[in-house]
């Protein structure tokens, strides 16, 4: 299309064209209009001569005005307009909004009855203008048609605008619903985001603790010493501000989806090379086996969040982690077990404090894979930890 053809597109009227009215007009409309068709049919019917017909034919004109606060009761005084005047719209236009305000099935027949009533009987009563069966069953079917087709297109109207109201409220639940998945959306990357924040930071703080308790221990220099007991205070104080903030952030949501891919299987050789313990580390999986990306991040966590808890609790002691794929009934499994002896007795404690998420998290996150998580002192004074996952989650 040209820019000419739009512009004349433009101004050329349309449907909506109603629109351009100013606001205030537009809402007096469906009030003014109707009493002003009434009163122009009430003056071509029954002429300007002054009478009794054209009283009553103007005084149903002008009880359309109120029809909507008084329905029943305009339509009632719009019926002798029919009777005696010999007019049509006022009283279908004031039955019809009785249709579309009142939802009494008895009432809405009741004043279809008395206007088909109205419009059969002649005025007056004695002159009957109906001189045979075929005439009289033609006017009742006229009179029974003129007063429910005002009752018809009215329940119509009704029934669209209920229709209406109840799609407007079921899209405003739509986006209620909406809005209240994407808060649990992000609830829930909260609490993994608390999950992935104990399992880095915390294993990374202890490590920095252990390594200046280290120096602290070994170093015979006072200021290196005074550093290295400053750093591991940090350290220390910073675990507690992680502990806290895990917490508000585990309350915050649960746990439905995974986030961005983590490390797997194939690091923890360089997880346990940094460990700073003494680690037997076996592997007895098969070379570049198929699993879930869930199962081996999974295995990663536990793994780590194992070697923190012996750095913790059990600092010297030996530990020995294995990683296996027996054969099962329902398939192979991916079996993961830390055990760490003993602590040793000569070995100062790291003093770094637990929030009690780790173990927790790692059960939650095992059986939302399917699979179980047991974690026990053993006889000899240490600790195991044993997760079993599916292969595939």
């Amino acid at each position: 299309m040209s820019t000419a053809d739009e512009r004349a597109a433009r101004r050329a009227p349309g449907p909506g064209a109603t629109a351009a009215l100013p606001p205030r007009l537009r809402a007096a409309l469906p009030a003014v209009l109707p009493p002003l068709i009434a009163t122009a049919e009430a003056l071509l019917v029954n002429g300007l001569r002054p009478g009794t017909a054209l009283a009553v034919s103007l005084g149903a004109a002008v009880a359309l005005v109120w029809r909507r606060r008084l329905p029943v009761l305009m339509f009632l005084a719009t019926l002798p307009g029919i009777y005696i005047g010999y007019i049509w719209f006022a009283p279908m236009i004031a039955l019809y909004t009785v249709a579309t305000l009142r939802a009494d099935r008895r009432l809405l027949a009741v004043t279809g009855l008395l206007l088909a009533a109205a419009h059969f009987v002649p005025f007056p009563p004695a002159e009957y203008p109906y001189t045979t069966s075929r005439e009289t069953a033609l006017a009742v079917v006229d009179s029974l048609v003129t007063g429910a087709a005002p009752l018809a297109l009215g329940l119509l109207t009704r029934t669209r605008r209920e229709l209406a109201a109840r799609l407007d409220e079921l899209t405003r639940s739509r986006a209620r619903e909406d809005r209240l998945l994407a808060d649990q959306v992000l609830a829930t990357e909260r609490a993994r985001l608390a999950r992935e924040m104990h399992d880095v930071v915390a294993h990374q703080v202890s490590l920095i603790s252990l390594q200046a308790g280290a120096v602290q221990i070994s170093t015979a220099d006072e200021q290196a010493r005074e550093g290295a007991g400053r750093i591991r205070d940090l350290s220390v104080r910073t675990l507690e501000e992680l502990r806290h903030m895990v917490g508000i952030l585990r309350a915050a949501g649960g746990d439905t989806e995974e986030l961005t891919p983590q490390p797997s299987l194939a690091d923890l050789p360089r997880l346990i090379e940094v460990s700073a313990l003494g680690v037997t580390y076996e592997n007895d999986c098969e070379p570049g086996a198929q699993r879930s990306e869930a199962v081996e991040r999974a295995a990663f966590r536990t793994v780590q969040e194992a070697l923190t808890n012996a750095r913790k609790h059990a600092p010297g002691a030996s530990v020995r982690v294995r990683v296996s794929e027996p054969r099962r009934r329902a398939g192979r499994a991916l079996v993961v077990e830390v055990r760490n002896g003993p602590p040793d007795a000569g070995a100062q404690p790291p003093g770094l404090p637990g929030g009690g998420h780790g173990l927790v998290g790692l059960r939650e996150r095992a059986q939302s894979l399917g699979g179980t998580l047991e974690a026990h002192a053993t006889d000899e004074g240490g600790f195991v930890v044993r997760a079993v996952f599916p292969r595939e989650a």
